[in-house]
């Protein structure tokens, strides 16, 4: 039987680039959020411009709602705004691979990482993943994992992800699009409480190829494999992605996979920039983050909008309360 016992364990959150807006919109959503226990892996030092809500904790146990809990880490140096340090990237890195340890040990009940300056930590410490959605499949082993993007009007999954446009059409192949199917059903079931999810799928060609006249993947593969796995994962297509995103066309499914990066990021960013929600389906412990960067621009000057971060906590907050619920 599943459990009904509410899930108490706090959420661990990263504290991404010390000198982009995460450590503002991180402190912002405390005031905001009254309901939801979560600490920040960090250096505290770094958090020192919100000394009057910080509390210091020495274990995941002692997080609470109360305050903005710091479990120290070392990522040393100042953080200067707007300015990257490279020497600071392998304590950002280390940060992440903490917060997926305390996952994995079940001493918390999600993730929420805080943006990372990808150059930076190349640049500092020579990181070899694309973002965070690789390294984080690549510590839980490698797992097969697919990148959400998510707002109430919409969720939307691109089926290759930090690739350039000249790759997409030979690294998308139908075992990568059938395990993103599988991975975003499994998703919307556990993660979300769908029980029949509903997955439209978008042409790779404008038009959806129109016949083949404006591409050919569609009629040699895409249609096929959609419809073999139809009755499984309740997907249909391939459609036209310039007609899927209106309201009218969203309220015919509960997610869409897109073929490559812009095509499912522009219509979420133009329906809702501020608060949209970055989601790993598919890992063994729950991972969101805010869908933005680390803004350098703004850094420091008290003006980031948190409305993003908010949104991410209180999905890792209720997805592990789902995930408990059937545990």
């Amino acid at each position: 039987m599943p459990s009904s016992r509410a899930d108490t364990r706090p959420l661990a959150i990263t504290c991404g680039e010390p000198s982009g807006i995460g450590p503002e919109v991180i402190a912002k959503a405390r005031t905001e959020i009254s309901d939801v226990p979560f600490f920040v892996i960090g250096n505290p030092d770094h958090f020192a411009g919100f000394g009057a809500l910080m509390r210091l904790i020495d274990d995941p146990s002692e997080a609470g709602n109360d305050a903005l809990c710091i479990l120290p880490h070392d990522v040393p140096g100042p953080a200067r705004p707007g300015w990257p340090d490279g020497q600071q990237a392998a304590g950002v890195i280390s940060a992440i691979a903490r917060a997926v340890d305390l996952a994995l040990g079940g001493r918390v009940s999600g993730v929420v990482t805080a943006p990372i300056h990808k150059k930076a930590l190349k640049d500092g410490a020579d990181f070899p993943h694309p973002g965070h959605t690789e390294y984080l499949a690549a510590l839980a082993g490698n797992a097969d994992v697919v990148m959400m993007l998510a707002c109430p009007a919409l969720r939307v999954v691109p089926a290759t992800i930090h690739i350039a446009l000249d790759r997409v059409s030979t690294e998308l192949t139908p075992d990568v699009l059938e395990t993103v199917l599988r991975v975003t059903h499994a998703g919307l079931r556990r993660d979300f409480g769908i029980a029949a999810p509903r997955i439209a799928v978008a042409g790779l060609n404008p038009h959806a190829g129109e016949g083949g006249t404006m591409g050919r993947q569609e009629v040699e593969w895409i249609a096929d494999l959609v419809a073999r796995l139809a009755p499984e994962l309740g997907c249909f297509g391939p459609l036209p992605a310039d007609t899927m995103f209106h309201a009218g066309s969203r309220a015919g499914y509960d997610a869409a996979v897109a073929m490559y990066h812009d095509q499912a990021l522009i219509p979420i960013k133009t329906i809702d920039f501020a608060g949209g929600v970055n989601v790993t389906l598919g890992l063994p412990f729950i991972r969101t983050s805010p869908d933005h960067g680390t803004a350098l621009d703004i850094a420091g000057r008290g003006v980031a909008d948190p409305t993003s971060i908010i949104a991410a906590i209180r999905m890792a907050w209720d997805m592990g309360q789902r995930r408990n619920a059937l545990a």
